[in-house]
């Protein structure tokens, strides 16, 4: 199949073919049209669905009445192709037995596919489900096509549960952690490198920062029985103009991965205390998610999983869910460790399991 070409997706297809046919499709982030289109023209021939568009993403939901609603999100988008000759994480994909290949095999293509999957079979599910495909996850959150629809359309983002089909090896993994970027700023005096004595250095003040970073031990914090470890790194640093300038001024950039028992203010407050006598500014921050497992819907879940659940440490978006006060999980086919890497690939078998799991659960 030629990437971006109009495709009819057999929603009624093995699970695994379904993920390979949204694979051949194109849809890095700010291209996710045509994937939009397929997705839309294969979920109206479901009559037991309500839809609505808006841009690229799409919201189909059940509406049996039922005592609860769970919610079912994935994004469309992936990141950009491969730059490297000969990579097999691109697109078309490409099968070696039993392994898909591809760009987006596991973020998240595999976690759509058991999505619409669940969609065309699932026509009297025991919980009402709301199916939502949405586009720009890969990129600035300003972007985001949930975070879009969570403004336009709130009630179709009503639900008591919420299952986010990024990728965990087919285990639960609940909440997540939150992120908060600083600039971290040293100041000095401009001089001529041949007479260094004349200025101060900023570049060689900022030692002082990557040493408390360097020695920082991160906390590891409970929370709702699930243990989520924090990290603090320098991420970037920039300092200096020229080569026989004495820096005046250095900038460290830091990211703090707080667990979900922490706001944004109280990361803030964390890092000033770890990096006291400097300069921080925040320049960027999203809160995490508990995990609530403790909802009667999440502990169903799990059972139907049947593995022992985990923290989440990076940042996903159950954290838009648990802003809705939804509780909400991440669960999805493939190794999150192949995520964005040349070699993305997921196995039939994951696909498969992840399907089952949630039939269980919903049907």
């Amino acid at each position: 199949m030629t990437a971006n070409l109009p495709a009819a997706l057999d929603l009624s297809a093995d699970v695994a073919a379904l993920t390979a046919s949204l694979l051949d499709i194109e849809s890095v982030s700010g291209n996710e049209r045509t994937l939009a289109d397929a997705v839309e023209t294969a979920l109206q021939a479901c009559p037991h669905l309500e839809l609505v568009r808006d841009g690229d993403s799409i919201i189909a939901r059940t509406s049996l009445g039922r005592a609860e609603r769970v919610i079912l999100a994935g994004h469309l988008d992936t990141v950009p192709l491969p730059g490297v000759p000969g990579s097999r994480g691109t697109v078309p994909s490409a099968w070696d037995g039993e392994v898909l290949y591809g760009r987006g095999a596991t973020d998240m293509k595999g976690g759509v596919a058991v999505q619409l999957a669940l969609a065309a079979a699932l026509t009297e599910p025991a919980r009402d489900v709301t199916y939502v495909f949405y586009d720009h996850e890969e990129v600035e959150a300003s972007l985001s096509g949930l975070g879009r629809l969570v403004t336009r359309f709130p009630d179709w983002l009503t639900a008591d549960f919420a299952v986010l089909l990024e990728p965990t090896d087919g285990t639960v993994e609940g909440g997540c952690n939150g992120t908060a970027r600083f600039n971290v700023t040293t100041t000095g005096r401009a001089a001529h490198s041949a007479r260094a004595w004349m200025g101060e250095n900023a570049i060689h003040a900022a030692g002082d920062i990557l040493t408390r970073l360097r020695d920082h031990e991160p906390l590891t914090v409970d929370v709702d029985g699930l243990a989520y470890r924090e990290s603090l790194n320098a991420v970037m640093i920039k300092g200096g103009t020229t080569g026989n300038v004495i820096p005046d001024r250095t900038v460290v950039e830091v990211n703090y991965r707080f667990a979900p028992d922490k706001s944004p203010d109280d990361a803030e407050a964390y890092v000033r205390s770890v990096l006291e006598g400097y300069d921080v500014e925040r320049t960027d921050a999203a809160a995490g998610a508990r995990p609530g497992l403790n909802h009667p819907a999440a502990a169903d879940f799990v059972a139907a999983v049947g593995a022992e659940p985990k923290p989440k440490y990076g940042w996903t978006d159950v954290a838009r869910f648990s802003e809705l006060g939804i509780p909400a999980v991440n669960f999805g086919p493939g190794d999150p460790l192949l995520a964005h890497s040349d070699n993305e690939h997921v196995s039939a078998d994951e696909i498969r399991e992840c399907l089952r799991a949630l039939k269980t659960w919903l049907g």
